[in-house]
């Protein structure tokens, strides 16, 4: 008994974590002759991503001086909503569709906020 009340609190920090926004970047390096073709596959992504009801926030952002390289930051209202839009026909093809684009591995990392 004393270990079960001792799990409850584990338990229901990863519930309440589970239903906290998910902030998803990833970074993408273009080969260079690839950037306009990347950049418009990726403004399509957005556009349809950004449809998603549970999808707060998505953004494309540009390093300055560097072209090629790109970051995709996006944010989800919770894991479900993110793993919905993780496995989403539409996310699928477009990383098929980056795949011959790109220099390297792209590098995408999910995150949580940390409050004050």
């Amino acid at each position: 008994m004393r270990l079960l009340l001792a799990l409850i609190p584990l338990l229901l920090a990863g519930v309440s974590h589970a239903q906290e926004p998910v902030y998803a970047v990833t970074h993408i390096d273009l080969m260079p002759a690839n950037v306009p073709a990347g950049i418009a596959a990726m403004k399509q992504f957005a556009a349809e991503t950004t449809k998603e009801k549970s999808c707060v926030r998505f953004e494309i952002l540009q390093q300055d001086g560097r072209p090629n390289h790109l970051t995709l930051v996006g944010i989800w209202k919770d894991q479900k909503a993110f793993d919905a839009h993780d496995s989403a026909p539409y996310t699928k093809e477009f990383r098929e569709k980056m795949q011959p684009l790109i220099g390297s591995p792209w590098d995408e990392r999910l995150h949580q906020l940390i409050k004050p």
